[in-house]
């Protein structure tokens, strides 16, 4: 077929196309004017929303609709693009009344949906204005004219599937018996009709229309996640907390996609900011992305940071003076380390100062201790060395050394930076900042983080809510929320146990690394390493390549990423133990051609490249196909610890060991469909 040829029958596609579009609206106009007790401008919004049952979507309208105030909402549309909840004015301005009578109405379509598994993000209020120009989004309520209403909700993302829609709008029909179901009748009017009816009325923007239409086609469905979770979720998404609370559960459980919802819902019922932190750097802007796409009307009112980030932009508000600098402080403990450490009795116990660096950053700082006296006494979670009263005193002795030796440079750590504002949020208290704080990935927080960001809200209903797993704790210590004042009561500690990423081959595979290694949840039970989990994804796979050399198994390697279909990239991840490693794969990639991204860098839109960080890094994260080259130099620790003839120097290599599973049963629970696993021989 020649270019002319099929410009041809493009431009008779488009002319049809646009023919039939002429003929819905005018059967949508006759349907509209059989309700008699609305206005001619509502008519013609009725019309519009009628012209969307022709493309699968499913309008009910209240049997009663007469254009007065009332209670009820006047339609309930349900497409593509969720469930709309829609209230029809005859011009003006809006008012607060009709606002809380709409929002009102939409509280009760959510609880209607929830019982299905839809999340409220998938619940929208519009307020439409007959024979206005209006666009404008005013908390949780999107107000339009009735020219924008047709393009706005085509160019929707695609939320629900068409089976779902109908889904949906049967259950909503049965739930609101005064609503009735409406539809367009595609019946061609007779020729005199026709000619009696002349053109589609020029209030109706079909080029708004048609351009919105080819965007909707063009895009591609948001995941699932992002409308439906299990109801069980959906009523902690929904839940009203009395005071703090804590959503748990083993990797896998949904645990983030909570409390992305969570967000979500308190954004759009309250009036102040939400803040949502994390330890680490990379997900707040990962998670922000997602947000956007799931809920664009309430993304700006959450504030996704991490938790040093925002502790540090808080003290500069406040006028409190930071000189963070990290290298500097490293270098004032290895000073302290050379001068009152490598000699002692802590280098008997572990050469290593990267050990005592660790025990005064995640137990001494990390706790907030001030005196010898607290640390002496003071229960140090998650570390297995005992230290006798005369190993503290050396610990301490260690640690005012560094102090010393800091101050003297003039220069903060992370931990001060945490510190100094957790005292001025306590000194100079002022309004919250925040209608409600989330706090994801919490084991990987320090005490005083913890203690923080629960100062910012207190104990106020549905204030604070805190997210994690002990098992997938990436860092040294730990701590009880009790030790951070924080007290769950009943229902509002609430444990997930149905794991809806990982299959069993994956799942058991990474349980095998961890199941020796009990953990102390941050309520203090004492939890077995293998837990029981519900499943209910089943077509992943393992594979496991062992070769006798790194450049072998490297070579394995590439050929598999190579035989990914195309398009898998950006879904794909290789994870690696330390940065040392993500260097050398790093450059492997990329003399293979292989196109890389920096988990560091990823912000959570789809790029076409195999995403490169460390076990570290992905926290929090997901894909279909995980890479982990080298795993089992982690089990190398772990048998030399176990045959370090029973010291207490074995006591911190085996801690060490543990942490080191603990991060590699991370990194194996990214994977949904493909868990890669490389060793070297011998």
């Amino acid at each position: 077929m020649g270019a002319g040829e099929a410009g041809s029958r493009r431009a008779q596609e488009a002319r049809r196309q646009e023919r039939l579009l002429r003929e819905q609206w005018q059967a949508a106009r006759r349907q509209a004017l059989r309700w008699k007790a609305v206005g001619e401008g509502e008519q013609r919004v009725l019309a519009q929303l009628l012209v969307l049952t022709a493309r699968g979507w499913r309008l009910l309208v209240d049997r009663r609709w007469s254009g007065a105030p009332t209670a009820h909402a006047d339609m309930l549309l349900v497409g593509p693009g969720g469930v709309f909840v829609v209230d029809v004015k005859a011009g003006g301005e809006p008012r607060d009344e009709q606002a809380a009578e709409l929002l009102t109405a939409t509280r009760a379509a959510e609880s209607a949906v929830a019982s299905l598994g839809m999340s409220p993000v998938a619940v929208q209020p519009l307020m439409v204005f007959a024979g206005r120009r209006f666009d404008a989004v005013l908390g949780r309520i999107r107000f339009l004219g009735e020219h924008e209403i047709g393009p706005v909700l085509l160019s929707q993302p695609h939320r629900l599937r068409a089976e779902s829609v109908r889904a949906i709008a049967d259950h909503l029909e049965r739930v609101f018996p005064d609503h009735v179901g409406s539809a367009v009748d595609q019946q061609a009017p007779s020729a005199p009709e026709r000619h009696r009816q002349g053109a589609p009325d020029g209030l109706f923007d079909l080029e708004g229309l048609r351009d919105a239409a080819l965007k909707d086609a063009m895009g591609s469905p948001i995941e699932q996640w992002m409308t439906f979770l299990h109801p069980d979720q959906v009523a902690l998404v929904r839940r009203n907390w009395s005071g703090p609370a804590r959503i748990s559960g083993p990797a896998g459980t949904g645990k983030t996609v909570v409390a992305l919802h969570r967000a979500a819902h308190l954004a759009r019922r309250t009036t102040g900011r939400i803040l949502y932190v994390t330890f680490a750097n990379n997900l707040p802007r990962v998670q922000s992305t997602f947000l956007r796409t799931m809920a664009p009307a309430v993304a700006d009112r959450v504030d996704f940071r991490s938790l040093h980030s925002w502790a540090q932009e808080f003290l500069q508000e406040r006028g409190v003076p930071v000189r963070l600098h990290g290298d500097k402080a490293e270098t004032a403990f290895s000073l302290a380390w050379k001068n009152v450490g490598r000699e002692g009795r802590l280098a008997a116990l572990d050469p290593a100062p990267a050990y005592w660096r660790e025990e005064i950053d995640y137990v001494i700082k990390g706790r907030g201790l001030t005196s010898f006296e607290e640390y002496a006494t003071v229960h140090r979670r998650r570390r297995k060395a005992s230290l006798h009263r005369t190993h503290r005193q050396s610990v301490w002795e260690l640690y005012e050394a560094y102090e010393s030796l800091r101050g003297e440079r003039g220069v903060h750590d992370f931990n001060d930076v945490l510190s100094f504002a957790l005292a001025e949020a306590s000194r100079r208290p002022e309004p919250p900042p925040y209608a409600a704080v989330i706090v994801d990935e919490v084991q990987d927080l320090t005490l005083v983080g913890v203690r923080l960001l629960h100062a910012l809200v207190g104990d106020v209903p549905n204030g604070l809510l805190l997210v994690g797993d002990g098992q997938q704790t990436v860092y040294p210590g730990g701590f009880r929320l009790t030790d951070a004042g924080i007290d769950i009561r009943g229902d509002r500690g609430q444990v997930l146990r149905t794991n809806y990423r990982n299959s069993k081959q994956i799942l058991d595979a990474a349980l095998a690394v961890v199941a020796d290694d009990a953990f102390e949840d941050l309520d203090g039970l004492r939890t077995p390493g293998r837990r029981d989990v519900d499943l209910t994804y089943h077509e992943g796979d393992v594979v496991r390549v062992t070769r006798p050399t790194v450049e072998a198994q490297d070579g394995e390697l590439l050929d598999a990423l190579r035989a990914l279909p195309d398009g898998a990239p950006a879904d794909t991840a290789l994870l690696c133990p330390s940065m040392r490693a993500v260097g050398h794969y790093q450059r492997l990639l990329t003399q293979a051609g292989i196109p890389v991204c920096q988990l560091e860098h990823y912000d959570g839109h789809a790029v076409d490249a195999v995403k490169l960080g460390t076990y570290r890094r992905a926290k929090g994260l997901e894909f279909k196909n995980v890479f982990l080259p080298q795993h089992d130099a982690v089990f190398a620790n772990g048998t030399a610890a176990d045959t370090a003839g029973g010291t207490e120097t074995a006591q911190t290599a085996r801690e060490r060991a543990e942490l080191l599973r603990s991060q590699l049963f991370v990194a194996m629970t990214r994977a949904r469909d493909l868990l890669w696993l490389g060793s070297i021989a011998g």
